[in-house]
C-alpha cells in the first residue's frame, strides 16, 4: 500500500497537512521542544526521501528542514496573498520623451528566475509585467519587451545556438531597438559574448549579457541589481559593443561593461567574478544614479542610422588543447584524423608547446588546419621570435594569437572559418586583424590587475 503524498510529503506528515489544509506558500509556523520556527511552507524534495522533513523559506531568504514527529505542533498563520500585476504603464521618460525601446532575449540561466511561492519554485520571469512586477525601476529606464529564445544550461552552448541568438538579436535591431539584453547563465557567457562581437557587424546599438550568481530566493542575489545595470547601458550607453556587464565589487554599488572580447569570468562564486583582461573596462555603471561612465576607448559607437550585417556562421570543428607537461602529440594527430578544421593551443608563457609536437603541429597545417597560438597565462601577449621553440612553431604554420584570451581566439577561429574562409593564409591575416576590439595593440600598466597587501 502507498503512503499518502501531498506537495511531495509522505506518511503522517502529509496527512497532518492535509488536515490542517496547509498549501505551498502558507505562512506556517513549527513548534517543538527547544524551536519555535516561522517561515512560508515549500514543496518536499526528492532528497528528503521518505524522512519526515518540513521544509520552511524564512524570511531572511533561506530553506531549512525541520525534522517533525506526531506531537510536532504546526499551525497555519497566514494565506498566501495573490500578486496584483501593475497596469498598462505610459512609456514617457524625463520630460515627456519616450523611453528608449529593449528587447530582452532569455537563453535561460539564473538571471530570469525567481521565487513563486504558491507553488515553492524557482521559475523563469519572462513575461513584460513579471519583469516590472519584479524590477519596478526599469520602467524609468526603457520601454522592455521580453521573450525566450531557448532555456538552455550554459555549459551546453554550442556554436549553432551562437548563430540562433544572433539571428534573434538582428531581427530586433532591424525592428529599430535601442537595445537588446541577453540573459545567460555566467559559465560560458564570455565564449557568447565574443561570438555576438563577430556575427553582427555594424551593430547599432549594443548588445548586453548579463547574467547572475546567485539566484533570486537567496539574500545575497545580484540578479535585480545587474538587470538595471544592463538595460542602463541597453538603453542609454554611447556604444554600440557586445559587452557583459555585471557586479563590479561585492557590494550594490556599481556594475561593470566588459568589451565581450577581453573578459573572463574569474571566480566560482563570487557577485564580481568578471573582469577585463589585458584591457579596462569598456565603462563604469551606477545603476542607482542611472550613470554610465566610459572609461575606455569606443570601438562601435550607437548609430541608429547604421544598417547591421550579420554573418553568424561558426564552424563546430574547432578544439582547444591546452600545453601541458608530458602533452602527447597524438591530441592533435587525432584532431586532425576527425576531420577538425582548426585548433588553438593554450600555450605555456609566451605561447610555446613542448617541441616534440611541432612535427605533428606541421602535419596539420599542411592538411589545411589552421593551428592558432594564444596563452595560458592570459595576461600579457604571444611573442614567438623570442625563444627557439617559438621560432620553430612560426615555421611550421602556427598563427600568433597576440594578446587574445583563448576563448576569444576560439570562437574568433569559428566564427572566419564558418563565416569567412578556410584558405590558410587568408584565416591568419583574418585571425592577426583587430575586427572587434579582442587584440589590444598596446598593453599599459593598468591593463595587469596587481594585489596589493
Amino acid at each position: 500500500m502507498h503512503s499518502v503524498e501531498y506537495f511531495g510529503y509522505r506518511g503522517f506528515l502529509a496527512k497532518k497537512l492535509m488536515d490542517l489544509g496547509a498549501k505551498i506558500g502558507d505562512l506556517v509556523v513549527v513548534k517543538k521542544p527547544g524551536l519555535v520556527a516561522e517561515g512560508f511552507l515549500m514543496p518536499r524534495e526528492a532528497l528528503y526521501g521518505d524522512k519526515p522533513i518540513l521544509v520552511l523559506k524564512l524570511s531572511n531568504g533561506y530553506n531549512i528542514g525541520i525534522r517533525v514527529d506526531e506531537n510536532t505542533a504546526v499551525e497555519v498563520m497566514e494565506k498566501p496573498r495573490k500578486h496584483v500585476l501593475p497596469g498598462k504603464r505610459v512609456v514617457r521618460g524625463v520630460e515627456g520623451k519616450p523611453l528608449p525601446r529593449v528587447t530582452m532575449l532569455s537563453t535561460g540561466g539564473t538571471i530570469v528566475s525567481r521565487v513563486d511561492y504558491e507553488t515553492g519554485a524557482v521559475k523563469p520571469a519572462l513575461s513584460v509585467d513579471e519583469i516590472m512586477e519584479w524590477i519596478p525601476e526599469l520602467g524609468g529606464i526603457a520601454y522592455i519587451d521580453a521573450r525566450e529564445v531557448m532555456s538552455i544550461f550554459s555549459e551546453d552552448i554550442e556554436p549553432r545556438h551562437w548563430e540562433r541568438i544572433a539571428l534573434e538579436i538582428y531581427r530586433e535591431f532591424e525592428k529599430g531597438v535601442d537595445g537588446v539584453v541577453i540573459a545567460h547563465g555566467t559559465d560560458m557567457m564570455a565564449y557568447t559574448a565574443a561570438a555576438l562581437a563577430f556575427a553582427i557587424r555594424d551593430k547599432p546599438a549594443p548588445i548586453v549579457l548579463v547574467g547572475s550568481q546567485r539566484s533570486s530566493d537567496r539574500p545575497s542575489t545580484d540578479s535585480a541589481f545587474n538587470l538595471k545595470a544592463a538595460f542602463l547601458v541597453a538603453a542609454r550607453a554611447p556604444f554600440a559593443e557586445s559587452v557583459i556587464v555585471m557586479h563590479g565589487e561585492t557590494g550594490d554599488t556599481y556594475a561593470l561593461a566588459h568589451r565581450g572580447v577581453k573578459v573572463r569570468k574569474m571566480h566560482t562564486s563570487r557577485r564580481d567574478a568578471f573582469q577585463s583582461i589585458n584591457d579596462k573596462p569598456l565603462a563604469i555603471v551606477y545603476p542607482d544614479k542611472m550613470e554610465i561612465k566610459v572609461i575606455n576607448n569606443i570601438i562601435e559607437h550607437r548609430d541608429k542610422s547604421k544598417q547591421p550585417v550579420l554573418e553568424n556562421k561558426f564552424d563546430d570543428r574547432v578544439a582547444i588543447v591546452k600545453a601541458y607537461p608530458g602533452v602527447d602529440p597524438e591530441i592533435i594527430d587525432l584532431l586532425v584524423d576527425r576531420g577538425y578544421h582548426g585548433i588553438v593551443i593554450e600555450g605555456s608563457g609566451l605561447g610555446h608547446i613542448a617541441n616534440k609536437v611541432i612535427d605533428s603541429i606541421r602535419r596539420a597545417v599542411e592538411e589545411g588546419v589552421a593551428v592558432v597560438m594564444t596563452s595560458q597565462c592570459l595576461f600579457g601577449r604571444v611573442d614567438l621570435y623570442v625563444y627557439s621553440t617559438g621560432r620553430r612553431l612560426l615555421e611550421a604554420g602556427v598563427i600568433p594569437g597576440s594578446d587574445m584570451l583563448p576563448e576569444t581566439a576560439f570562437v574568433k577561429l569559428s566564427w572566419i572559418l564558418g563565416s569567412k574562409t578556410r584558405e590558410l593564409k587568408e584565416v591568419a591575416r583574418l585571425m592577426t586583424t583587430n575586427i572587434a576590439g579582442e587584440i589590444n595593440p598596446r598593453l599599459t600598466i593598468d591593463t595587469f590587475p596587481r594585489w596589493r597587501y
